[in-house]
């Protein structure tokens, strides 16, 4: 168990792991890094939720328009469910790119 004597070897009132990250949070460039990931990541989970919140929406409130037919079987429906998964693999390339060229750089530093 994790908050064992026998397993981990301290008492509960000693610092955790958390305590051992504490000294790098005073560095500049570490609050710059954390600032720039939770910004990402703000953003990204805004889009996507809003997204599929709007997908959702559509879908219980406006069927007449989501029935509408685009080409041969094709709705809108089947139509915007396909671009749901399309939205989620480009904003995860999104991310990747993004912590590649704005977060990997700062985190080597910091490293």
């Amino acid at each position: 168990m994790a908050g064992d004597v026998e397993v981990t070897g301290r008492r509960g009132s000693e610092p955790g792991p958390v305590g051992s990250y504490a000294s790098i949070a005073v560095y500049e460039r570490f609050r710059l890094l954390n600032g720039r990931f939770r910004r990402a990541a703000l953003v990204i989970a805004t889009m996507s939720l809003g997204w599929y919140s709007v997908y959702v929406g559509l879908s219980a409130f406006a069927r007449d328009f989501m029935g509408r037919t685009v080409a041969g079987h094709v709705n809108v429906a089947l139509l915007l469910g396909v671009l749901q998964i399309l939205s989620t693999f480009a904003l995860a390339w999104a991310y990747v790119a993004y912590a590649r060229r704005r977060l990997d750089p700062l985190a080597g530093e910091l490293r």
